[in-house]
């Protein structure tokens, strides 16, 4: 009995030291490790490029290039709550958020018109061929009245989107093919 005792005493004395060490207590000392050699190479808060795309209801995207530097992510994260990300690199983010609103170009320089073939269109400044920026359906001309021709011929200008929305409903009932209900 006794050398039964005295070799399980002589076994846990052998394995004492590799309890005793930090060997056995590798995970929690090497992370910690890691975490200081993390902390070390970062300096200073984090800078990248944010690229934020506005999407306007005419169909226009606009882009504005910032340079962030960013302390927490918490707040970087909260100032771009509204913002949905569609493209992210180490040296870049891309967010984009629809607007509820015509773009800043066609509220300086939008005209409603017409083409040649009865076209409901939009033109960067007054109605010409060369200036097209976005095209919707054909309007009957044989139904449309002769103020509202002329109206759009010399160029509706947008301004707002309120007016593009009503002048796209009015012209909406002149579409040509369109039967309409009696």
């Amino acid at each position: 009995m006794r050398t039964i005792w005295g070799l399980l005493l002589i076994g846990a004395a052998s394995f004492y030291p590799f309890f005793q060490t930090d060997a056995f207590n590798f995970l929690s000392t090497d992370t910690s490790v890691y975490a200081e050699a993390a902390e070390k190479h970062i300096e200073g808060p984090l800078k990248l490029d944010v690229i934020l795309e506005r999407e306007y209801l005419d169909g226009e995207v606009s882009q504005e290039t910032i340079e962030e530097t960013i302390w927490t992510l918490e707040d970087f994260w909260a100032k771009y709550d509204q913002w949905q990300l569609v493209d992210m690199d180490i040296d870049y983010m891309v967010f984009r958020r629809k607007m509820d609103d015509i773009s800043p170009l066609l509220k300086a320089n939008g005209y409603f018109g017409i083409t040649e073939d009865g076209t409901l269109t939009i033109f960067n400044g007054r109605p010409q061929k060369t200036n097209i920026i976005q095209s919707f359906f054909q309007i009957d001309l044989g139904k449309l009245e002769s103020t509202k021709c002329e109206e759009l011929k010399k160029g509706i200008p947008i301004v707002t989107k309120d007016r593009y929305v009503e002048v796209l409903e009015t012209f909406k009932s002149y579409t040509a093919g369109e039967k309409q209900a009696n």
